[in-house]
């Protein structure tokens, strides 16, 4: 019978030394000393989570500046509009929420990709002839960022590269590099509405591009593309033979002056992938309700695309299952006049905002039609104590408490966005201090000079 011995040898300060025998039929064998190991911590962050990178974060985490406490502090620097109040939802929203939640019938889990009867209400309430929808064109996500997240995530592998526009939701890149995808930017045109410049897109395109990323209405330029120029986009993409995720979470939202076109309504053979949501609006951004709806009348994008949909959306458990509930009544039996008078709040700020805006020298605002922004030029040249437009806007918080967004958080620096959903005494309080800011710091095309040779 064979039989084992180990022995530990150690004394004092020196470490024990394992002096190991085996004993196999009378026979010894000696596998030596081996010093001990003491085991020690080493646990690193991933690199995804390495890789991954929120600009906006970055550049505000790092404007050490206080208000001036002389001044109460207006921010219009979240895309949040629920933050000051005077943008409530409907209350056929929260009582159908209310009414799920009393039910009992919604607390456990769902499937992955939303139950049927909820997948099949967005899919009623987005359908239309020139795009039909089913309930299995239908993939429910917790929130339009998650609905981006699985769109970016079926389309492209590490190594590939997608098209965003510049200035852009900065999610698209933060998402992309960490997942080890390459960001190529698309520039849009400010002095034509913030169009894309077409010819330059269409110049980015090579054999590792994965998708078209097409933001309509606009964060943040609250820009609302034409027909003709989303028509002259679904040119580019089916000339390239490339599908397009849209970011459509601001559909609907556009002034009465304007018209807002789903791009799915305008293409039967490139295939889309529409993210979209409850956020924006219906007002309601933490209840994380968002969806995917696949467009792809030609089979292009196949079972390969919805699969792998399915699969990804595994790896969480879906969305809020109380919202889920309540979706149908929310889509189907919130009034119009609640979407009117959101719409109306947001065109008065939007003008009021505007118009003061325009009158500061120094400042180039340009006019938005829809989504709940403005971006506005800063002559740079006229103000040239300040390097760029994260020194303006710092400036801005510490001398009269307003905080904008510099658009260098949007990779488009020189500009800053202003948020329009704020109450309208607080918008007219806004402008009036920045212009108070632009008279104090603004230099006429000589003064400028002279301070320049200064440096």
């Amino acid at each position: 019978m064979d039989s084992y011995l180990i022995q530990v040898n150690g004394h004092g300060d020196h470490a024990p030394m394992l002096d190991v025998h085996l004993k196999t039929n009378g026979d010894s064998i000696s596998l030596g000393k081996a010093r001990g190991r003491k085991p020690r911590w080493s646990v690193r962050a991933s690199e995804m989570s390495k890789k991954t990178f929120n600009p906006v974060r970055a550049i505000v985490d790092n404007m050490k500046v206080e208000p001036n406490p002389k001044k109460a502090m207006i921010s219009l620097s979240l895309g949040d509009p629920t933050v000051f109040g005077n943008l409530p939802t409907n209350d056929e929203v929260t009582r159908a929420v209310k009414e799920v939640l009393d039910s009992g019938r919604y607390n456990g889990y769902a499937p992955s990709v939303g139950y049927q009867s909820c997948r099949e209400a967005v899919a009623a309430y987005y359908s239309c002839a020139e795009a039909p929808l089913q309930a299995q064109d239908v993939i429910l996500t917790s929130g339009c960022s998650q609905a981006i997240e699985l769109a970016l995530a079926v389309l492209a592998n590490p190594g590939q590269n997608i098209l965003v526009p510049r200035p852009g939701f900065s999610l698209y890149k933060t998402l992309a590099l960490s997942m080890g995808i390459e960001v190529k930017f698309y520039n849009l045109l400010p002095e034509k509405a913030w169009e894309i410049d077409l010819k330059h897109l269409e110049s980015l395109v090579d054999e590792k591009t994965a998708c078209l990323i097409v933001n309509n209405p606009s964060n943040p330029c609250g820009s609302v593309f034409s027909k003709s120029h989303l028509q002259k986009i679904l040119a580019v993409a089916s000339r390239q033979c490339v599908p397009i995720l849209a970011d459509e979470i601001y559909g609907d939202m556009v002034f009465a002056d304007c018209k807002y076109e789903p791009i799915a309504t305008l293409s039967t053979h490139v295939p889309i992938l529409s993210c979209g949501g409850l956020a924006k609006r219906w007002l309601v951004p933490g209840w994380r309700m968002g969806w995917i709806l696949i467009h792809d009348r030609r089979d292009i994008f196949g079972n390969e695309i919805r699969d792998g949909l399915l699969r990804l959306s595994q790896r969480i458990l879906g969305p809020c299952t109380i919202v889920q509930g309540a979706l149908e009544r929310i889509l189907h039996r919130t009034p119009p006049e609640f979407y009117h008078n959101t719409l109306s709040i947001l065109k008065s700020n939007a003008d009021l905002c505007y118009a003061a805006l325009s009158a500061i020298p120094g400042l180039q605002p340009v006019r938005p039609a829809g989504a709940m922004y403005l971006m506005v030029e800063i002559e740079m040249e006229h103000f040239p104590e300040f390097e760029n437009d994260v020194e303006f806007t710092e400036r801005l918080i510490s001398e009269q408490s307003v905080f904008c967004l510099p658009a260098t958080c949007f990779e488009y620096p020189n500009f800053f966005r202003v948020v329009i959903t704020v109450p309208e005494e607080m918008i007219l309080e806004a402008c009036s201090r920045i212009q108070e800011f632009c008279e104090m710091h603004y230099q006429g095309a000589e003064g400028a000079q002279d301070l320049e040779c200064d440096k």
